[in-house]
């Protein structure tokens, strides 16, 4: 575990800065993970750091912006530490799943994968548990 994890989990009140997924449902505590990957000369301090599920991590992997499919423009992903989550996203409650309201949620949906039917049938039991959003 990374040893900036509790500033980090507290900060994001233990829920993945992407997909708003509630860390208290999962058996493994979420992935402290780089906005700006390091590799791509991030910093390693908290300003650049985020609390993700596995699946937001593994799909963002190293990707720092993507084409959106209604523009066409290249546009960055959400970056938690400077964007508003409720400015990009909102969840549609019957259905599960999180609409981009602005270009960045859209590439983030897109990039992150974030509505698959797995994802989406998760979100709905976890309204159930009123876990979720």
């Amino acid at each position: 575990m990374s040893r900036h994890y509790p500033l980090v989990a507290e900060r994001a009140g233990h829920r993945c800065e992407y997909g708003r997924a509630p860390e208290a449902i999962f058996n493994l505590p979420f992935e402290v993970e780089h906005i700006v990957p390091t590799s791509r000369s991030g910093p390693d301090d908290e300003s650049n750091l985020a609390l993700a599920c596995r699946a937001c991590n593994l799909y963002k992997s190293d990707q720092t912006e993507g084409v959106d499919e209604t523009t066409g423009e290249s546009v960055p992903l959400l970056h938690p530490r400077r964007d508003v989550w409720d400015e990009h996203f909102r969840v549609n409650l019957k259905h599960g799943t999180i609409e981009g309201l602005t270009p960045v949620g859209r590439v983030t949906i897109a990039c992150l994968r974030m509505n698959r039917d797995l994802q989406r049938e998760a979100r709905r039991a976890w309204m159930k548990l009123t876990l979720y959003p």
